[in-house]
């Protein structure tokens, strides 16, 4: 008998179970794979990001005149980019499974199901299935990529973010389906790659639930990288095309067909069009669970479900689907069941880090919410073509921009858009988290920030706020 159980050792389950078994509870962790992490170890985040350092790495050799005619030679292949990403995917698992042992954390292989409301089996190809019992649970088996039954995802040349990373050789044309996250930090990563890129956004506008400023500055250098965007558009189907080149006889090209009658080849379908929780076959339905169409398992604030001793946290509940949050969530669900007088973790309040090139990062309220809720507000900007750091770096594309009240001075919402954002981002939050008084604009007018670096964005940007005013 465990007080907790934990299915899913991804950020979600990792951050439920140390905060668990530090509490004096008696914790196991369950999960699909042998070596911990979750799909963020070793599907998403971290091969992802990984892959797009190795081609950031490269692209800063391409800018220097120094190291540009010896590559003009130099061909990047795929596979060569993700040695790098494996070594980081080993040492990020290994890690995690010392904490595990250091901190008396049970680990068992294999896939979840509940049989009872306090018993689960764990069943394993290589094992008899087990039983574990648990007086409370926490669910954190996070999500897949979305499939839709009329695409054959067994075929190479039609991949999702489980499968991207496996290829055996470079496409010289990708189609992307699908311009949320995970769509535009592809896009960006292919096109440094060389590779000529179709973006197909079912939506009129790029990730719309960032600021309008920072839409138009992502969409305007996916464009000026050479990425073809198109917006409203809807999948109708696709077919195989052998070319002269073709050895297979299964056709080396695809061809998607769009609802408003454009046809677009090209040698791999990237689907990344939604996503599904990780409930399917774990018995949820049977206790009571409350579960969505698309797999999500539904909570309440503190990440409650309609069992009060069962919790779900991180992708398997969507919203916002992101590790940082997910570790949080897991925390967060563990402290209200110890007892833990602690406030709900807000959406809201977690920031949003997407890595496309440049990347992206924002916390807060856009001129388009705060317009619409009629707060009145100012803007500072700093663009970062003027820092003195950004011109001897190079990386002179971008900006800092502050929205703050216009008679309080509490900031309301900060955006970045540029190299580091996602690092810049955190001293405004450390700013606006204060209480009271405490958040206000003037903090970064009345501080000294070292000189040069990026972080002096924020003097110039509350600056440029403040003279509007």
């Amino acid at each position: 008998m465990y007080d907790l159980i934990v299915i899913g050792s991804g950020p979600g389950g990792e951050g439920a179970a140390m905060k668990a078994t530090k509490s004096g509870l008696r914790v196991a962790i369950v999960d699909l794979r042998k070596d911990p992490g979750g799909n963020c170890t070793h599907q998403g985040t971290i091969p992802s990001k990984a892959l797009r350092q190795s081609m950031h790495n490269y692209v800063e050799f391409r800018r220097n005149p120094l190291f540009r005619n010896h590559l003009d030679q130099f061909t990047l292949e795929l596979p060569e980019l993700l040695n790098s990403a494996r070594s980081v995917i080993r040492s990020q698992s290994e890690m995690r499974k010392d904490f595990y042992e250091r901190n008396d954390v049970d680990r068992f292989t294999g896939f979840a199901r509940f049989l009872d409301a306090n018993t689960v089996q764990v069943e394993s190809a290589d094992t008899a299935p087990r039983k574990l019992q648990g007086k409370n649970f926490v669910i954190a088996s996070g999500s897949r990529p979305y499939r839709p039954e009329n695409l054959d995802f067994s075929h190479p040349l039609i991949r999702d973010s489980d499968t991207i990373l496996e290829m055996e050789k470079t496409p010289r044309i990708i189609t992307i389906y699908g311009a949320g996250v995970i769509g535009c930090e592809y896009a960006s990563i292919f096109r440094n790659m060389g590779m000529k890129v179709n973006l197909i956004n079912t939506r009129d506008k790029l990730l719309s639930f960032l600021d309008d400023e920072i839409i138009d500055a992502l969409s305007y250098h996916l464009r000026q990288q050479g990425v073809l965007i198109r917006h409203n558009e809807e999948f109708e189907s696709m077919r195989f095309e052998a070319t002269d080149e073709d050895r297979s006889g299964e056709g080396d090209a695809v061809i998607v067909t769009l609802k408003s009658g454009k046809e677009i080849k090209s040698d791999v379908l990237f689907w990344a069009n939604g996503r599904s929780g990780n409930t399917r076959d774990m018995g949820l339905e049977s206790l009571g669970l409350e579960i969505d169409h698309r797999g999500y398992v539904q909570v309440n604030e503190f990440y409650v479900s309609s069992q009060s001793h069962i919790y779900a946290v991180g992708d398997v509940v969507g919203y916002p689907s992101l590790a940082s949050a997910s570790y949080d969530q897991g925390r967060a669900a563990v402290s209200h069941l110890i007892g833990e007088d602690l406030p709900p973790l807000l959406p809201e309040k977690i920031p949003t880090g997407i890595y496309t090139s440049p990347e992206i990062s924002s916390l807060g309220k856009t001129e388009r919410e705060l317009t619409e809720q009629k707060v009145p507000y100012e803007v500072g900007h700093a663009f970062f073509k003027s820092l003195a750091r950004a011109q001897i770096t190079g990386y002179n594309v971008g900006m800092l921009k502050l929205l703050f009240h216009r008679e309080t001075m509490a900031l309301l919402g900060i955006h970045c858009f540029g190299y580091q954002a996602a690092e810049i981002l955190h001293i405004g939050q450390a700013i606006m988290e204060q209480p009271g008084a405490g958040n206000n604009i003037r903090y970064f007018v009345h501080t000294t920030f070292n000189y040069p670096t990026m972080a002096e964005a924020y003097r110039v940007a509350a600056l440029n706020g403040l003279n509007r005013l």
